[in-house]
């Protein structure tokens, strides 16, 4: 419980940082929506001058683009690509924080198995990433209710918006299996941007390849789909849950047995 406690401490302070930069970036973002939706027609002609491509690799949906969820559901792209940031960065440094700080030998020497000290560690990462997603939806629906003076779906909405957490964790869980594997690890941001930004190029290319669509979380929600069918696709859920479970189970078994030095 003290490791659960002190990682809480110890990531209260950029957690504030991103759960600010998340709430920054829907207010300015859905800022932009009363405008935009006052001359839809003019901004649908601006937006169906770009390629077919182009529109399907940013995340355009020309139709629904005028509707709150529509808007919302193309502006979330790069929200979710901030969260991912800081949920591989999490991931990325829970694990090897000790090893760049040469302070593995004090805690791997405490009277606790190396199991529970991961445990503690995820079971607090997890936890800034909970109290991050929960601000982040107040936020986003108290903003929502101001900008949008049409009804709108909050079932929609909220599926959206809880795609966040979800992919969050499938990018944490990869930033845990690879601080475990790679554990010397000397810039945690710089690897943390290189493995989202490529996940996210990989899902622009995808975006024109149904099969791309496996190899990125940031593809694993489809939000015309949500919008259509108010529910997500079970396919990318169960594989996104399979990559979270087989990530962190990986982590205990390599982080058990691997031998961690303290210099």
């Amino acid at each position: 419980m003290n490791i659960f406690l002190y990682e809480l401490k110890a990531y209260r302070k950029s957690s504030l940082i991103w759960t600010g930069a998340l709430v920054g970036l829907v207010i300015l973002f859905m800022s932009m929506f009363p405008s935009i939706s006052q001359e839809i027609d003019e901004f649908k002609k601006l937006l169906e001058g770009f390629p077919e491509g182009v529109r399907k690799a940013l995340g355009i949906q020309v139709d629904s683009i005028g509707s709150l969820n529509g808007y919302y559901s193309y502006i979330f792209l790069y929200i979710t690509l901030c969260g991912s940031v800081q949920a591989m960065n999490l991931g990325i440094s829970i694990t090897s924080k000790e090893i760049r700080e040469k302070t593995a030998d004090f805690l791997l020497t405490k009277p606790i198995t190396r199991a529970k000290v991961l445990f503690f560690k995820l079971v607090a990462a997890i936890t800034t990433l909970l109290c991050t997603n929960i601000v982040y939806l107040i936020a986003s629906l108290m903003v929502a209710n101001i900008v949008n003076l049409k009804q709108f779906s909050l079932k929609v909405f909220l599926l959206i918006s809880l795609t966040l957490l979800f992919t969050q964790l499938i990018m944490f869980a990869i930033g845990t299996i690879l601080a475990v594997v790679f554990s010397k690890v000397k810039s945690v941001i710089s690897l943390s941007l290189g493995v989202v930004f490529t996940f996210f190029l990989i899902g622009m290319v995808a975006a024109t390849e149904e099969a791309g669509r496996y190899f990125t979380p940031f593809k694993y929600f489809d939000y015309t789909y949500i919008m259509h069918h108010e529910k997500y696709e079970w396919t990318y859920m169960i594989l996104g849950i399979f990559l979270i479970v087989i990530s962190l189970i990986a982590s205990f078994i390599i982080y058990n047995k691997k031998d961690i030095h303290s210099a």
